[in-house]
């Protein structure tokens, strides 16, 4: 599949876009769906917030790399979650070890904040006429954040539709895809221009380190995100290879 393919769903849809890996891979699976594409993303005091600004520089660069999909793109939404960075005590909202909790939960876990991006992503699109919702979240290679299961945003998705009393669809194209295919999926619907785009301007890392570029992206290379990421990046370069 190539971003010239045939629209698929003849709506528009409001994409979660953090900046990550993940979040831009759905952005390029969602532009070769959807009349039209809308992005939110949420400031919550997270360490890596650099990630926020990795996604307008993303965007201009998928308008001007991709003028078919830039054509789909508009508005971009940040909103301010700060409160969320202030409830939460986590690896990802403090200056902390990221480490495993008596819970057996990565310390990276920042309770609720899945729930909590849909529900502001379902009001913004309340508002602005978008029942479409997708993010990219996976059950099958992650860290065990119970938020991000399958279960729950199914769930979620008919509590929202019951509470908005109007239809609300959350997709979630990654939910059964590890790196690997991630990046794989990224070569079906960009080709090679969209790989070295997510390689050279996403941000998945933790620790929000953006100085050295490793083969798999920017990042500190030790943290579990970054972990994640060269491993899967490794797996897909080596089938490339054979």
């Amino acid at each position: 599949m190539s971003q010239t393919s045939q629209i698929t769903q003849p709506e528009a849809a409001l994409v979660l876009f953090s900046g990550g890996q993940d979040s831009t891979t759905c952005l390029a699976w969602a532009l070769a769906r959807f009349s039209a594409i809308e992005t939110i993303g949420f400031d919550y005091g997270q360490r890596h917030r650099v990630e926020l600004d990795c996604h307008g520089c993303i965007a201009a660069r998928m308008r001007r790399e991709f003028p078919e999909w830039g054509a789909r793109l508009g508005d971009d939404h940040v909103i301010d979650l700060a409160i969320l960075g202030q409830l939460s005590d986590t690896a990802l909202t403090r200056d902390r070890a990221i480490e495993f909790a008596a819970s057996g939960l990565p310390n990276t876990f920042v309770p609720g904040r899945n729930l909590l991006f849909f529900t502001f992503a379902a009001a913004l699109g309340y508002r602005r006429g978008l029942k479409h919702l997708v993010g990219g979240m996976c059950e099958t290679d992650y860290s065990g954040y119970p938020d991000c299961r399958d279960d729950t945003l199914k769930a979620l998705q008919a509590t929202l539709s019951l509470g908005m009393d109007r239809r609300v669809v959350i997709h979630t194209p990654l939910m059964w895809r590890d790196k690997r295919a991630t990046w794989e999926l990224a070569a079906e619907l960009g080709g090679a221009p969209l790989v070295e785009l997510i390689r050279e301007e996403t941000h998945s890392c933790y620790e929000g380190e953006r100085d050295a570029l490793h083969k798999w992206g920017y990042g500190c290379g030790s943290c579990p995100a970054c972990e994640l990421r060269r491993k899967g990046w490794e797996a897909y370069a080596a089938a490339g290879e054979q």
